[in-house]
């Protein structure tokens, strides 16, 4: 399910509980909307309305922690990369293929990452190519004639392992994403709320346009999280700034 789409859906229930409240308070006896009944209604949606934004808040901040360890990630492996081909420019000009084929990987990286195709699946962004252990299997074949580049070397492949484990744990954590039941208890809680909203208030414009207004703030919250837990697609991805950066560099 896309962001926007849970979006709607989430606007359609909250903001149709409060057209549902509206209806029903034209069916309910006169004696049902006393004071005493609004004071009792207003202390149940109290709690459930302090429930609602714990959830919200919890979700908002799990989002935004995937988010950012994402982007601190892919600041990581750009760096990783660019310093593995400096190491690899020390060592000497037996390692052009390596950095050849180094530059590949990243490119590949990049172009898989911020696809073209907005079916940004956990399948497309898993990294399946041989071209990293290809890469590995060059450093390793190279053969050091001396300390120094015995030492450029075993630093390289640890580096190369380092990359590697990078892209995995991008790739897992990116598979991450909202839990739908607590998604479906807060939207649940959210159009009671929202209901009891339509229940009390009068059928005006202004009521209708504040109710709408709110609902979509709700909505959009909504969308955020789950926009947040999707950073290589949609309208808020990480930066690729990064790893572009760094592909600048390469083989110079």
């Amino acid at each position: 399910m896309t962001a926007l789409f849970v979006g709607l859906v989430v606007f359609g229930c909250v903001f149709g509980g409060a057209l549902l409240g509206m209806f029903v308070r034209t069916r309910l006896p006169h004696h049902h909307l006393s004071p005493d009944s609004k004071d009792a209604v207003k202390l149940g949606m109290g709690l459930i309305g302090t429930m609602a934004a714990l959830v919200l808040g919890l979700l908002v901040a799990s989002a935004k922690g995937s988010y950012d360890a994402q982007s601190a990630e892919l600041t990581q492996m750009s760096a990783n990369v660019a310093v593995l081909d400096r190491m690899l420019a020390l060592y000497g000009p037996e390692t052009k293929e390596a950095r050849t084929q180094l530059h590949g990987v990243a490119a590949r990286v990049l172009d898989q990452l911020w696809s073209r195709d907005n079916g940004a699946s956990s399948s497309r962004l898993a990294p399946t190519s041989t071209a990293g252990e290809t890469l590995y299997a060059t450093i390793q074949g190279l053969s050091p004639q001396n300390d120094t580049q015995r030492s450029l070397q075993n630093q390289a492949l640890g580096m190369a392992i380092e990359i590697g484990k990078m892209r995995w744990l991008m790739y897992e954590q990116a598979t991450t994403a909202i839990s739908l039941p607590m998604l479906v208890i807060l939207v649940l809680w959210l159009t009671v709320i929202f209901l009891s909203f339509g229940l009390f208030a009068p059928s005006n414009a202004t009521v209708m346009a504040s109710l709408f207004v709110s609902a979509l703030s709700v909505s959009g919250a909504i969308f955020l999280i789950m926009e947040m837990y999707a950073p290589y697609g949609g309208l808020i991805q990480v930066s690729k700034a990064p790893l572009r950066a760094a592909i600048a560099q390469l083989g110079r």
